[in-house]
């Protein structure tokens, strides 16, 4: 079969690709430009649990030396402390410069057997027909290149979306930040911080950290003011500084600035037969200042096995459809608690009308959405085809699962979330103690038999797995996770008939598997790309 043809070279692409190839499946990048990246250390992004697993598992390596986890976070408002989250319980977000995360996936994808990257090839027109789809792309070279299906990556003015016909409303101008980027020393090392309005200046600034003592600032402005001058953010930085270092303005590397407008839109749809939209494509986010980058990456991820399914075993016009379905309704509903909540947030009103049962402050909420947590930044949950929740967990049907600690049948025990990504359905049990056992005991005891068979006989690749506990389960709870990392199902215990219904409502009726392609590291010959 044809490779998938991905258009454009930024985060979300590499990511896709590099997820799809994790699958066994081959894609072209299509990249618009040389494939370097811009240095622009005040254009950062923020991952979070789900997102930063995701990339540390798709080989991008530069995270390591130029991310920086928050060591805490600070809540100010005017000159007196309102909180301080710290992360004993729950993991910290990691902040890294995009260019940084782009030249990580980058280097990841070049050296990927089934990612073909091709630069100074800008698209200009597509055809599709019952079998694949037709790009064309002129640069270098004037080529076209034929693939099983396309998703176009290419940014807020995709050429696909437009060559596709789909409208993409929304409000332009929602929020206008400064931003730079400098190394200094600040009184809070490695935490981040939200002042809200402080002594002087804009009514709300934030600072977080980077790596090598970088940090990115950021101060809200009126959305639709006056230019900002470059005399006037240096201004802006020396007052800044001086409020938080005790009246003194400190000794600081300016290393970048910017403006940022901030606008939110939706595409109409997000597919259109064999092709599809992601990343700022698809959506443009960010009220919160880094929030669009990270949503694209949940788009790869939750398209990619979808993708991978329909390419190894041909998937569903059902199963395809609820990429759109998933990830056009979790985006909608974050731009709609963004909308109706940041303008009351940034005045301090009150919240109840538009968040129900927002009986926390401001700061709280705010907080929460950089975080990762609430209706302004939580991880999505999604409709599940077929809710089963015969045993109640912490998490419900639709949701991100816990990042527990698993064992597989050859002994190796890992983080759940590291064995996402290879298109395969998880199938957990829970059962406390097997974490001190010889495998060869608990394989052969209990439930285990049964379970295996019964996973044996799934309709999709399933691998089995044991976990000594999970939030909110009790001993002997099944749990069937998506590709993705998402529950599927919770049964009490063995239940062969509904875990191969669970199984087969997450396929939504696409052919059974077939057996197991050869390894994806080495293939025979390289994906054929060009139509000859």
């Amino acid at each position: 079969m044809d490779p998938v043809i991905v258009v454009g070279a930024g985060p979300v692409g590499l990511s896709l690709a590099l997820a799809l190839a994790g699958q066994g499946v081959p894609s072209i990048v299509l990249d618009e430009g040389p494939g370097k990246e811009e240095i622009r250390p005040a254009r950062t992004v923020v991952l979070h649990a789900d997102t930063a697993a995701m990339a540390h598992r798709l080989g991008c390596t530069t995270l390591r030396d130029e991310g920086a986890y928050y060591a805490a976070w600070r809540t100010v408002r005017r000159g007196r402390p309102a909180q301080r989250v710290t992360f004993e319980e729950h993991p910290a977000p990691l902040h890294v410069p995009q260019h940084a995360l782009t030249r990580g996936l980058r280097d990841s994808a070049a050296a990927h057997p089934l990612v073909q990257l091709v630069t100074d090839s800008k698209l200009d027109s597509l055809e599709q027909d019952e079998r694949g789809i037709t790009a064309h792309t002129r640069g270098a070279e004037t080529t076209w290149w034929r693939g099983s299906h396309l998703v176009g990556c290419d940014g807020a003015r995709s050429t696909v979306r437009k060559l596709l016909g789909i409208r993409f409303p929304g409000r332009t101008a929602v929020e206008r930040h400064a931003v730079a980027a400098l190394r200094t020393e600040l009184p809070w090392p490695g935490e981040a911080l939200l002042h809200r309005n402080p002594p002087s200046g804009p009514a709300e600034v934030t600072s977080r950290p980077l790596a090598d003592g970088v940090w990115r600032l950021d101060w809200l402005l009126p959305a639709r003011g006056e230019l900002v001058t470059p005399d006037a953010l240096v201004t802006l930085i020396r007052d800044t500084l001086a409020v938080w270092c005790g009246g003194t303005t400190p000794p600081y590397d300016l290393l970048d600035t910017g403006v940022h407008t901030l606008h939110h839109r939706l595409a109409r749809r997000w597919r259109d037969g064999r092709a599809f939209l992601a990343g700022d494509a698809a959506h443009l986010l960010g009220a919160l200042g880094t929030q669009g980058v990270e949503e694209g990456l949940r788009d790869a991820e939750n398209l990619a096995w979808k993708l991978s399914l329909a390419w190894h075993q041909g998937a569903s016009e059902e199963l395809l459809d609820s990429y759109e379905g998933e990830r056009r309704t979790a985006v909608a509903a974050r731009l709609r608690a963004a909308d109706q909540a940041m303008p009351t947030l940034r005045a301090g009103g009150a919240l109840r009308t538009y968040l129900p049962g927002a009986a926390r402050s401001a700061e709280t909420l705010l907080t929460d959405g950089h975080l990762g947590r609430g209706p302004l930044g939580a991880e999505p949950t999604y409709s599940p085809p077929m809710a089963v929740r015969e045993v109640p967990t912490a998490t419900e049907p639709g949701g991100p699962v816990a990042n527990v600690p698993v064992t597989a049948p050859d002994g190796s025990t890992v983080p759940l979330r590291d064995l996402l990504g290879q298109g395969r359905l998880l199938v957990v049990l829970v059962a406390p103690g097997t974490g001190v056992w010889d495998r060869r005991h608990w394989l052969g005891a209990g439930l285990m038999p049964r379970l295996a068979a019964a996973v044996s006989a799934l309709p999709v690749r399933t691998d089995l797995l044991v976990a000594d506990g999970y939030p909110g389960a009790p001993a002997h709870t099944v749990l069937l996770v998506r590709p993705d990392g998402h529950l599927a199902a919770t049964f009490a215990g063995v239940r062969p008939a509904e875990l191969y219904e669970a199984a087969d409502a997450v396929r939504a009726g696409a052919p059974e598997a077939r057996p197991a392609p050869p390894p994806a590291t080495a293939p025979a010959t390289a994906p054929t790309s060009v139509i000859d």
